[in-house]
Formats: structure tokens, C-alpha cells, sequence
């Protein structure tokens, strides 16, 4: 829950144990203000200290914030894995953007990949290969 800060529309996170800042599009920040309402107004007493957390584990501080087998029924509902919501996701940024160094900073990915990401979503922009 120390995560997000909405004023500044980030996420701090460790990735790979670095400590990193995830940078907000807009319908990811209103959808995390909406959890946090939600999150609030279900268990406002909640010891539990993650930002996603079931009915089961709001009111146990020990317990992780979602088990997979949570996550993985809500997926199943939708017909996609979390992997490729997260590709479309990315995918997408990248049409409306065309670049690369925004997605790095957006997603927390390695540039190499937010390069690959902006070719296939602008092929006609893509420089040729070299050998």
C-alpha cells in the first residue's frame, strides 16, 4: 500500500531487487484510484499491506496479497493469460507513442524490447536490419 502515489500518478517497485518507478498512463491511474475506494470502502481496517487483496486475505497480515489461483480464475473468465493482456497492453502504448524510451519509462522495460515493441506496432517505420 506504500506503492502507489497518486498525486504523482507512479508506482515505486523493486525489480530484480532495484528499486524502480512505474509512470502511470491515465486509465491505469483511474482504475487504481477506483481499487483504492473500493479496496477502502471493503476493508477499511485491513492489516493486510498489499495493494491487491482478496476478502480472505484483507483481514490477514501474513497472508501474500492474491494468490495466483485468484488471479488466474479471474483470467480464465476473460479467455487471455496475464502475459497477454500485458503484451497488448505494451502493444498498444506503442501504437499510440511510436516511442521507445516512453515505454521504457512506462513499463519498466529493457530498451532493446521497447524498441521491438514500437517496430512491430509501426512497421512502416522500422529501419532496415543490419548485418
Amino acid at each position: 500500500m506504500t506503492a502507489p502515489d497518486l498525486t504523482n500518478a507512479t508506482l515505486k517497485l523493486h525489480l530484480r531487487g532495484q528499486p524502480h518507478t512505474v509512470y502511470l498512463d491515465t486509465l491505469t491511474h483511474r482504475l487504481l484510484d477506483e481499487w483504492l475506494q473500493e479496496r477502502h470502502g471493503q476493508w477499511p481496517a485491513s492489516p493486510n499491506p498489499h495493494l491487491l487483496v482478496t476478502t480472505h486475505s484483507a483481514h490477514h497480515p501474513a497472508l501474500p496479497p492474491v494468490s495466483y489461483c485468484a488471479l488466474r480464475r479471474a483470467f480464465d473468465r476473460t479467455g487471455i493469460t496475464p502475459r497477454q493482456m500485458w503484451s497488448d497492453r505494451v502493444l498498444d502504448e506503442a501504437r499510440q507513442t511510436a516511442d521507445p524510451v516512453h515505454l521504457v519509462h512506462l513499463f519498466g522495460i529493457h530498451p532493446g524490447t521497447a524498441v521491438r515493441y514500437v517496430h512491430t506496432a509501426h512497421p512502416d517505420k522500422a529501419l532496415p536490419r543490419i548485418r
